[in-house]
């Protein structure tokens, strides 16, 4: 989640993700092993690349922004993505909903949807995103190598952790 600088040392995971993704939804099991194991050892840090084909996204996007501010962005981000269905008949009402479920301020919520006063972090992510080849989401990128989890999540999980183990061995 972008405003958030590392802690010294810690490796940054960068998780390319979109909300209205069912692939990305596949990945929230990996993405919990991952905290189960590393604690604060490894920062995952959501990364917005909205698909085009999906006309929820960029407002998903948007509102896992909103959530981040209000101190709750993954549990948000893991609430919506289990429901990709809901958001796709939906769309902005139900992200408002995810909201008030979780006890945000779902007031600022609809206004940050209508205002577009996070559009320019979405904007951001995507342009990077684009810039370093990512194609798909999942994508993670850890110690600057891209592992594409939009084709196959297959043995993701493993490559990413024989990166972190490694980066942490470093640090000792």
């Amino acid at each position: 989640m972008n405003d958030s600088s590392p802690a010294s040392g810690t490796p940054v995971l960068d998780v390319w993700c979109e909300l209205q993704c069912p692939d990305c939804r596949s990945a929230l099991d990996d993405l919990r092993a991952l905290r189960a194991r590393y604690g604060d050892r490894l920062e995952l840090r959501l990364r917005h690349f909205p698909l085009e084909k999906h006309k929820h996204a960029f407002a998903a996007a948007q509102a896992a922004e909103e959530a981040l501010e209000q101190g709750m962005g993954w549990e948000y981000v893991e609430a919506v993505l289990g429901r990709v269905e809901e958001l796709d008949r939906a769309g902005e009402p139900f992200l408002v909903e995810v909201a008030r479920e979780l006890g945000l301020d779902a007031e600022e919520f609809d206004t940050a949807l209508v205002d577009g006063r996070h559009i320019l972090i979405v904007d951001a992510d995507q342009a990077e995103g684009k810039a370093i080849g990512v194609t798909g989401t999942p994508t993670y990128v850890l110690d600057g190598e891209r592992l594409d989890g939009g084709k196959s999540q297959e043995g993701l999980r493993e490559r990413v952790e024989q990166i972190a183990d490694r980066l942490l061995a470093g640090q000792e």
